[in-house]
């Protein structure tokens, strides 16, 4: 361990030498790369910092612990110290464990209403409007890609793209089925039904893992349609993208810019392809570890939303909140938190 703490550290003094020259400081594509490589790298370094301090006043104390008069106020300082040291370890294993690489990533979350017909697209604009509380909590940006309204309210399909500090590493776990148990609007006996909305997270790609090659992608030009707003069934804007060799098909019409809508549907196809990609690589190293919270597929129940119970629940941990109610309002970290947790606990049976 004491090791890769030291790696660590030496790297971390690395970047801070290459930040500070003019030629690196000039260029911003460079800078931003070395400093998200660097925030990477804190949380382990300032922990070994701590490490090596408390080591060396353990050291001290226990030296002055030899003295007569000293020999109490030592002591008390040795046990807090000791404990200290053995607390930092436990978040030591924590942080050393292998980091999945796309965790700093910005995602673009697809919804799609599922079974229950138009309850299950009035759950999807639920879902995503608890998805927008949480954004704004954590000072997340959220931009609407692709959206397919439902006539009874909601969506038959919505995917954005969420911008901020390390969102895929929170929001991964959201993949999956979503499963809610309430009296719809539309039911006059006052009956309890359950429908269901898909979420599907995926990694913001990068323009190197992206690997579009534009002449496999067949564009057709339309016009948008549905409820998107005035005006903007009155030009042919809306665009279609079609990857020909996977055929994955991706359509955007939030704008009323025929060029901003295809760079959208770029964007979307490259996230897809990519994610698409690490799926691929994963059946083929079978890389389906022990430790892995959930598949990761949309089919996989993984959360039941109980309205007149006001109850969560995460089945994949057998987690439960009585808070509902405020979990639609975007109040969803104790879940992250509790997720997070048991996969971190995981991995560490996993290297025992």
């Amino acid at each position: 361990m004491i090791e890769r703490l030291e790696t660590i550290e030496a790297r971390y003094n690395e970047l801070t030498e290459e930040l500070m020259r003019p030629e690196v400081i000039s260029n911003i594509k460079e800078t931003l790369k070395l400093t998200k490589e660097q925030a990477a790298l804190k949380e382990a370094y300032e922990a070994y910092q701590n490490y090596k301090k408390w080591n060396k006043e353990l050291e001290e104390a226990k030296e002055m612990s030899k003295d007569a008069e000293m020999a109490e106020m030592a002591r008390l300082e040795v046990e807090e110290l000791t404990q200290k040291l053995e607390n930092l370890n436990g978040e030591l294993e924590v942080l050393l464990l292998p980091k999945d690489p796309n965790d700093g990533k910005n995602v673009i979350v697809e919804i799609r209403g599922a079974a229950g017909g138009d309850e299950g697209n009035i759950f999807a604009g639920d879902l995503l409007d608890m998805y927008k509380k949480l954004a704004e909590k954590e000072n997340w940006k959220i931009e609407l890609m692709e959206e397919e309204h439902s006539e009874a309210g909601g969506y038959a399909l919505v995917s954005f793209m969420v911008k901020g500090e390390n969102v895929y590493s929170k929001l991964k776990y959201e993949s999956g089925a979503h499963r809610v148990q309430r009296v719809p609007v539309t039911e006059t006996q006052g009956r309890v039904h359950t429908s269901t909305a898909t979420v599907l997270v995926m990694p913001e790609a990068e323009e190197v893992e992206a690997d579009l090659d534009m002449s496999e992608v067949r564009i057709d030009i339309t016009r948008a349609s549905g409820c998107g707003g005035q005006g903007v069934n009155t030009t042919d804007s809306a665009v279609r993208l079609t990857h020909v060799p996977t055929g994955i098909v991706v359509y955007s019409q939030t704008e009323r810019s025929q060029i901003k809508n295809k760079e959208k549907a770029i964007k979307i196809l490259q996230t897809r392809l990519y994610d698409y990609k690490l799926q691929e690589q994963e059946r083929e190293m079978g890389i389906e570890r022990r430790s892995k919270i959930g598949t990761g597929d949309r089919s996989e129940k993984i959360r039941t939303y109980n309205y007149p119970q006001n109850r969560v629940t995460d089945h994949r941990i057998g987690f439960t909140l009585n808070t509902l109610d405020r979990v639609m309002q975007g109040d969803i970290d104790k879940i992250i938190e509790a997720l997070i947790t048991e996969d971190q606990k995981r991995k560490l049976r996993e290297q025992l």
